[in-house]
């Protein structure tokens, strides 16, 4: 049995991040202001990856921003060097997982967008 985890974020004046594991219905969200929407995305599945390192157990990660997933599973280029560092920091736990997918998922389809109300 794994785990799927909801992550959201958006940018602006009142941003922030978080994310929702369905399972368990454990949620998170931290504000944390004048992030961009990619940064916010970016810092939400960084908070859940670390949240869940430790887990011996298949981890699916699920957001609705392309970008980022596209950019965390090597598909597209990063050329913003922001994103470039919370890439990095993020591949280097990815590393510890033994069974891990981050997939996107239809804005209407994320569960944490419906609960951070985004």
């Amino acid at each position: 049995m794994g785990i799927s985890i909801y992550v959201d974020g958006s940018g602006g004046t009142d941003s922030g991040y978080g994310y929702f594991v369905k399972e368990t219905g454990e949620s998170f969200y931290e504000k944390k202001p004048d992030l961009t929407n990619n940064q916010a995305e970016y810092l939400a599945i960084i908070s859940a990856l670390n949240k869940y390192v430790d887990l011996d157990q298949e981890v699916k990660i699920y957001s609705d921003s392309k970008n980022t997933v596209n950019q965390l599973n090597h598909e597209f280029a990063i050329n913003n060097e922001e994103l470039r560092n919370l890439a990095r920091e993020a591949w280097e736990i990815i590393g510890k997982y033994s069974n891990l997918s981050i997939i996107w998922v239809p804005r209407k389809e994320n569960l944490a967008g419906k609960m951070l109300g985004s």
